[in-house]
């Protein structure tokens, strides 16, 4: 019977110990291994990509004031123009009969007027009859100057130095007035348009600077000087924006030509501070992080209020938190407040990619 009693008590004594055993595995698995990130003040540059196409800095469709029959077009596309070369005419026939009569008839009143104003110098003439061959001159001067001007229309000439962008008609299609005929582009300077968000517009004035690169001038980035920016969004809610080239580029892209431009941002702002996105967690509708309380070796939950995000995958915080202070970077779902964890400096082989 005593033996039976030694055998029970060693028993117990065995259960016990394995409990304690147990216990002391789970008291060191509640201690989590965690990563952090020591908290920075928002002072760096940010980049955001945008695409962008090449523009003449003029780009003009040009068409007859008056409409006829085109009898002759003197471009082709992709051909170079000057200032002031003929381009295209229609026919000019009825014109030059209309400018022919209206000349007439305006030189018989001149004639007649003349006339009458002489003899009214002379007073000889009364006031009735020199009012009315002077205001007689002045409706067929315009009429004369008016038929002058539509013979002149009948022809279109290039207002600046470029090239033929788009040959639009062939003679001998009859154009209306205001059809564009020719488009062209000038050659003095080229832009590059993009069209940036609300987001970044509202930010326009930490722009730092533009660039941006082609295929055909390798490993070079291309500085680029803001001309303007839209006031008004377009239908698709962005804002246009043109930069110019700078001068004596080695090559000159062509318009219509896509490229890149990268705008550089000027984060720093007092009191902002940054964080990786990997640090947040949502909580009941707010955005927290678990900051470290290196005394006492646990986690505490933090509200911080998100200002954006960054290309670089950070997010930049407008409040709750200061720069210095150590935040948990990753696994941040699997934590609860005051709870013990061990920061891991070092990435071992089994963290990959430093997750924990």
């Amino acid at each position: 019977m005593r033996k039976n009693h030694v055998i029970a008590w060693m028993l117990m004594g065995g259960l016990l110990w394995v409990c304690s055993c147990n216990h002391r595995e789970t008291a060191e698995t509640e201690v989590t291994n965690v990563r952090l990130f020591t908290v920075k003040s928002s002072d760096v540059m940010s980049v955001q990509d945008f695409p962008g196409r090449v523009l003449a800095d003029e780009e003009v469709n040009l068409a007859f004031k008056v409409g006829g029959t085109l009898i002759r077009v003197y471009v082709e596309d992709g051909s170079e123009v000057k200032k002031g070369q003929l381009v295209a005419e229609i026919d000019p026939r009825d014109y030059q009969v209309q400018f022919d009569a209206t000349q007439a008839v305006y030189l018989s009143v001149k004639s007649e007027a003349e006339r009458v104003m002489a003899l009214y110098a002379d007073s000889v003439g009364t006031a009735n009859t020199y009012d009315k061959v002077r205001y007689g001159l002045q409706q067929m001067s315009a009429k004369y100057e008016n038929a002058r001007n539509q013979l002149a229309d009948t022809k279109i000439y290039a207002p600046f130095n470029g090239y033929v962008q788009k040959r639009m008609f062939d003679p001998p299609t009859v154009v209306a007035a205001g059809m564009p005929v020719v488009s062209l582009v000038s050659e003095s300077r080229l832009l590059i348009e993009i069209n940036i968000p609300a987001s970044s517009y509202i930010r326009r004035k930490e722009i730092v600077s533009f660039c941006t690169s082609f295929d055909f001038i390798p490993h070079q980035e291309i500085p680029l000087r803001l001309v303007s920016v839209a006031p008004k969004a377009n239908a698709n809610q962005l804002y246009a924006v043109r930069l110019a080239f700078p001068q004596g580029m080695p090559s000159q892209p062509s318009p219509g030509m896509s490229a890149m431009v990268k705008v550089l941002f000027n984060d720093t702002i007092e009191g902002k501070t940054e964080v990786p996105s990997s640090a947040l967690f949502n909580k009941n509708g707010r955005s927290c992080v678990w900051v470290y309380d290196e005394k006492n070796g646990v986690v505490k939950q933090r509200d911080v209020s998100v200002e954006r995000f960054d290309t670089q995958g950070n997010a930049i915080l407008k409040q709750g938190i200061s720069a210095g202070e150590s935040v948990v970077a990753f696994g941040v779902h699997k934590l609860n407040d005051n709870q013990k964890v061990k920061p891991v400096t070092s990435e071992s082989e089994t963290n990959i990619g430093g997750l924990l």
